[in-house]
């Protein structure tokens, strides 16, 4: 087949460039997957009220960015956990998707525009390139271990650990500037 004789043929470099990329858009449709569950009206309504609670919490305290930044770097912490990681971060993605339908649900719109408002962010980008390197590094460390070079990936792993960090960095200003502006 096309696809292996492409894998084969990459060097390591290439692979882990691939997988994330896989995993990027397995990422985004379970997201979507997500968004399409049905939410009755009450539950959405407890869902964006909970949200805005959370918000306005962090808002009044000066500790938005911060928040945002320590939430999304705990979660793909966990992305990066071999095996538990990958299937962690799949579920989490799906409620996403979830929340931002039942949000959009309370506020009377349509689910898929929460998606495509969601797409069209910087911060979608940014948090699910994090997301995915979180979990094709799981990937790529767990198979590392189960070679005996576990020790070596580690090495890896803790290079992709500080990347997501400064992408989830980023995307914590970019998502504090346009709370603040939306409100």
């Amino acid at each position: 087949m096309m696809v292996l004789d492409i894998w084969r043929n990459a060097s390591p470099k290439r692979k882990r460039i691939y997988s994330v990329i896989v995993v990027f858009a397995l990422s985004v449709i379970i997201t979507l997957v997500g968004s399409l569950v049905p939410v009755d009206a009450e539950q959405a309504r407890q869902i964006s009220e909970k949200l805005n609670q959370t918000l306005a919490t962090a808002r009044e305290s000066e500790m938005l960015m911060q928040y945002i930044f320590g939430n999304n770097f705990f979660i793909c912490l966990i992305m990066f956990i071999p095996v538990v990681g990958p299937i962690f971060g799949f579920f989490v993605l799906f409620s996403t998707g979830a929340a931002a339908s039942a949000i959009a649900a309370a506020q009377g719109f349509p689910p898929i525009l929460a998606l495509i408002a969601l797409v069209i962010t910087p911060v979608f980008w940014l948090e699910y390139a994090a997301y995915s390197t979180s979990m094709a590094a799981s990937v790529w460390l767990f198979r590392r271990i189960l070679q005996g070079r576990g020790r070596n990936e580690f090495r890896n792993t803790c290079l992709f650990i500080t990347l997501c960090a400064v992408l989830l960095a980023i995307g914590a200003v970019v998502e504090t500037a346009l709370i603040t502006l939306a409100t």
